[in-house]
């Protein structure tokens, strides 16, 4: 059997399992050696019955000694229970709804079984436990993996399906240099696949594991620094004179830059004025003050002749965006107009003409910005806001509105460097890590569901104040199956039992203008407490709104928690978070206990990757950044560190990487369709 055969060829594989095989991207008898573990089960050594712990895995042997097939009543489902014995103790088996189990579990022969051991009234149980007749073949000993699955495909079948493809390994040929293979001691590729899915022991593991990690970082940052050093050799970029004074914009200015901005515009000035185009990512927390850095750099951008123009991924922001640019540039001289899906036709062509014509010097709006039709005539500057909410394939195509115009990306999701380097592995890095002198730092509070009461009566008091709250819940209606406050419900029980707050709803099934106009109202003081979901997190800046009340917080991860803190504390006002927490955990208590304790997003990034890791914070898709299959871009730091260096000097060596061709495949296999390649 050979790497490239289709999985078909395989023993067991008919049309019905390729099929589901390929739900699970395996299509060649190589893509199934790649489908890896996502853990593996131990099952070397049996425990005795008395001394297994409880609630862990383990593996138990013992004879069939009594089975008791229960039947059901009045709908309820009555589980056949089995008793099995070893020398040590007795355990009680419980099958719900396998009535055919009855016939593979024969009174008085012997098995092993795998599973979780729990007491109840005092009898030791295991719930539908894994068993094989003991000293049949079947009877898997020893260290198995667990696959990723898809229905109609079980643990049995895949590691079945493994041991038919392993020979294929043995085909796998090295194809990294032997410098490297020596350097950080890599076991060959061929050991690595056989050993990642049926391990003898422990190291086994770990030298197949790291071998894999090690390749898969390896190609990932070949990829981006591919990219990079593209972008970085193109010299034909919008050079923006350095010499050209932005001074009488600052003066304008009602607050001096802090010390971060400061160091950030300089950073984006020598971009700007350098012959490669601008690549820069510009890191700050909400508040920290990105969008004058931005400002300053569409300034500078139009004196010298060009263009810019700033995407923001809702519509509501692009028109925050538009108020916030017309009152600081408009003074200045400078033409500013905005393009939005909503708008209507005879706007929008006005808009278009303008904008090809010249006449718009600064443009602002949402995706529309990147549809055909939309001209410039001469794009020297791109911004992109809140970039997690786009991809690079959409900042890309922004920026081929232009002759290689340059590119600032900004965020308000702080992401610690590390992360930061993969994920915008082909952009350099800015941080605005100071905040403007004055500004309060939001005062947060945890409290539980007994406390809700004081808590909206807290909220009363504030409005009376002359101030707004805002109001967040996980879901948008009531669940069955879920014990949380949803957005209706908490909009409905206000406007009974707060009847002097004028209330408003605003969630994600709504349409687009109809969260426009409640959100609109808000910021414009027509209403007092705005009820949400999500929807809020990013997209509108209301000064006067000093309350933020997130309901069911256990729900939400730290970094989303800390966006929607956000959302608060932009005016002059002392704010607060109230964090109402539903449902008591351990992962809860660690979150609500860090927003407790710190308001520096960076630090909360960090400690919301210890906790959950970077795939549930940042949908990797999204960022146009390939799918990992076995690194942790958090846990393997130490190897990424390593693997980046590695990749600079392949690429210095072999800037084409025409010497390593079996590197510049799996780059390009990687990216796909993600990332331009020009190799």
């Amino acid at each position: 059997m050979k790497l490239q055969d289709k999985v078909s060829q395989i023993k067991g594989v008919g049309g019905k399992r390729a099929a589901l095989l390929h739900t699970l991207g395996v299509e060649t008898v190589d893509d199934l050696l790649h489908l890896l573990p996502r853990r593996y089960e131990d099952r070397r050594a049996l425990c005795p019955i008395m001394a297994a712990p409880e609630d862990t895995p383990v593996l138990v042997s013992g004879k069939v000694i009594a089975k008791r097939q229960g039947i059901s009543t009045r709908g309820r489902k009555v589980p056949l229970r089995v008793v099995v014995q070893d020398s040590s103790a007795n355990l009680e088996l419980l099958f719900f709804n396998s009535r055919y189990i009855d016939g593979l579990l024969v009174t008085g022969q012997s098995y092993t079984f795998y599973g979780k051991i729990s007491i109840n009234a005092g009898r030791r149980q295991m719930v539908h436990p894994e068993f094989h007749h003991l000293g049949d073949r079947d009877d898997f000993r020893g260290i198995l993996p667990v696959y990723p699955l898809t229905e109609g495909l079980t643990q049995q079948m895949m590691r079945k399906l493994q041991r038919e493809a392993a020979g294929a390994a043995d085909e796998a040929a090295e194809w990294l240099p032997d410098s490297i293979v020596r350097q950080h001691k890599l076991c060959s590729p061929s050991y690595a696949l056989r050993n990642i899915h049926f391990p003898q022991d422990e190291r086994q593991i770990r030298e197949a594991r790291y071998r894999m990690i090690f390749e898969e970082l390896l190609v990932l940052q070949t990829g981006l620094l591919y990219i990079k050093r593209g972008r970085n050799r193109l010299e034909r970029g919008i050079v923006v004179p350095e010499k050209l004074s932005v001074q009488d914009f600052l003066s304008a200015l009602p607050f001096a830059l802090t010390d971060g901005q400061q160091r950030v515009w300089h950073e984006v000035e020598g971009d700007l004025s350098s012959p490669r185009p601008m690549n820069r990512l510009v890191q700050g927390d909400v508040g920290s003050g990105k969008t004058v850095v931005a400002e300053l750099a569409m300034y500078k951008t139009v004196k010298a002749g060009y263009q810019a123009v700033m995407m923001a991924p809702t519509e509501l922001l692009a028109k925050q965006h538009y108020a916030s640019l017309k009152r600081d540039l408009e003074p200045l001289g400078l033409e500013v107009g905005l393009l939005c899906s909503s708008m209507k036709s005879k706007e929008k062509e006005e808009v278009l003409a303008r904008l090809s014509a010249g006449q718009i010097d600064v443009l602002t709006g949402t995706h529309a910005i990147i549809q055909p039709g939309v001209e410039f005539k001469a794009l020297g500057l791109v911004i992109t806001d809140e970039q997690h909410r786009f991809g690079v394939n959409q900042r890309t195509m922004l920026a081929e509105k232009g002759d290689e115009p340059n590119v600032l990306v900004m965020t308000a999701t702080p992401i610690p460097r590390t992360l930061a380097v993969i994920l915008y592995g082909d952009l350099d890095i800015s941080v605005i890590d100071t905040m403007p002198k004055g500004r309060r730092p939001v005062r947060t509070f945890l409290r539980y569901d007994d406390a809700r009461g004081k808590i909206y009566d807290f909220v009363e008091t504030q409005v009376g104040q002359g101030r707004q709250c805002y109001v967040v819940a996980p879901l948008i209606e009531e669940s069955e199956s879920l014990d949380l406050r949803s957005a209706e419900e908490l909009y409905e029980e206000i406007k009974a039992g707060h009847p002097r707050l004028r209330t408003g709803l605003v969630h994600g099934n709504m349409k687009q203008e109809e969260k426009d106009a409640v959100m609109e109202a808000f910021a414009a003081g027509r209403l007092d407490v705005l009820v949400s979901t999500v929807v809020i997190e990013v997209g509108i800046d209301v000064p006067n709104a000093t309350v933020m009340v997130i309901e069911n917080c256990e729900r939400f991860g730290l970094a989303q928690l800390h966006q929607l803190r956000g959302r608060v504390g932009r005016g002059e006002h002392q704010s607060y978070c109230i964090l109402i927490c539903g449902h008591e955990s351990k992962l809860a208590e660690q979150r609500n206990q860090i927003m407790v304790s710190t308001d520096n997003g960076f630090v909360i990034a960090e400690e919301d990757l210890k906790l959950r890791g970077p795939g549930e914070i940042f949908g990797t898709r999204q960022h146009g950044l390939p799918e990992l299959d076995i690194s942790d871009l958090v846990r393997h730091a130490d190897i990424l560190a390593s693997v980046r260096t590695v990749a600079a000097e392949i690429l210095a060596a072999d800037p084409l990487l025409a010497e390593n061709k079996a590197l510049r495949q799996r780059v390009k296999k990687m990216f796909g369709e993600n990332i331009s390649l020009k190799l």
